[in-house]
C-alpha cells in the first residue's frame, strides 16, 4: 500500500509539473506571436514621502506631484526602443488617471477568480483597438520595515533606535494583454536590482540621504529615480520574454 500511494504521489507531481511546464509554453508561445503593441504607462505623477521604523509608527505617508518629471513619457520612450527590434510598436491615446486609480499589484497576493481590473479598462478607454497587445505598466506595492506598504515612486525614511535610512523606489508591474480577449497574457512586478540595502523592498530601490519633508523633489533624486526604471525595465521586459532570446 505504501509503494502504491507513493506512486500515486508521484504521479501527481508529474501531473501538475507538466500542466505548468504546458501552461509556460502557451505563455511564451502567445508572446512570441504577438506582432504589433501599443504602451500605456501610468505610475509618475506623485511621489509619497513615507517615514517609518520603531521610531514612527504612528506617522501617515505624505505625496508630492511629480508630473514635471514626464516619468511616464519616459517609460513609454525607453519601452519603444527596447520592443522595436521585434515588435511594431503603435503609439496610443488613453486616460492615464483611469489607468493610475486602480489599485493592484502583483507583488501582493491575487485572487485567481477575479477579473483582472485593467482588463476593461483597455477595451473601452485605449485607442487604437486591434492591435495583437497591449502593455500596462502601473504602481506596484511593497512592504517596507515594520510593514507598512509602499507604492509607486517614493522616498522612504527608516528609523531605527541607532541609525536612519533613506531609500529611493520605483515599483512598478507589467502586464501583457491581449488585443482581442482583453486577457492577461501574463503579469510580473519588477524586481529589486542588485542593491541590497539595510531595509530592502521587493522592486528597484536604493539608498538614498536626501532629507524628507522638502517642498518639491530635487533634480538628484529625479536621477535616481530615473536610473532605477533605465536599470529594471530591460531586465523586467525580459523575464517575461519580450525581448532577448
Amino acid at each position: 500500500m505504501r509503494r502504491i500511494a507513493f506512486l500515486w504521489i508521484g504521479l501527481a507531481a508529474a501531473c501538475v509539473a507538466l500542466g505548468a511546464a504546458a501552461a509556460f509554453e502557451t505563455r511564451a508561445s502567445r508572446i512570441q506571436a504577438i506582432k504589433t503593441v501599443g504602451i500605456v504607462s501610468a505610475i509618475g505623477e506623485e511621489m509619497s514621502l513615507t517615514q517609518a521604523g520603531l521610531t514612527r509608527l504612528g506617522t501617515t505617508a505624505q505625496s508630492l506631484p511629480i508630473s514635471a518629471w514626464a516619468l511616464d513619457e519616459l517609460i513609454v520612450q525607453q519601452a519603444t526602443r527596447l520592443l522595436e527590434g521585434r515588435l511594431r510598436v503603435q503609439p496610443l491615446t488613453y486616460r492615464r488617471a483611469a489607468f493610475a486609480a486602480i489599485r493592484d499589484s502583483a507583488v501582493a497576493p491575487v485572487n485567481l477568480l477575479r477579473s483582472d481590473p485593467f482588463k476593461e479598462l483597455v477595451r473601452s478607454d485605449v485607442a487604437p483597438q486591434g492591435l495583437d497587445a497591449y502593455i500596462v505598466i502601473t504602481r506596484a506595492r511593497s512592504k517596507l520595515g515594520n510593514g507598512r506598504n509602499v507604492e509607486g515612486v517614493g522616498l522612504a525614511e527608516y528609523r531605527t533606535l541607532l541609525a536612519d535610512y533613506g531609500l529611493i523606489h520605483a515599483l512598478y508591474e507589467v502586464r501583457i494583454i491581449d488585443g482581442k480577449s482583453f486577457n492577461v497574457i501574463e503579469k510580473r512586478a519588477a524586481g529589486p536590482l542588485d542593491n541590497t540595502g539595510t531595509v530592502p523592498l521587493a522592486g528597484p530601490s536604493g539608498p538614498v540621504d536626501e532629507a524628507l519633508g522638502g517642498s518639491a523633489p530635487s533634480e538628484r533624486l529625479r536621477a535616481a529615480v530615473v536610473d532605477l526604471i533605465t536599470r529594471s525595465l530591460p531586465v523586467t521586459f525580459g523575464d517575461m520574454h519580450l525581448i532577448g532570446g
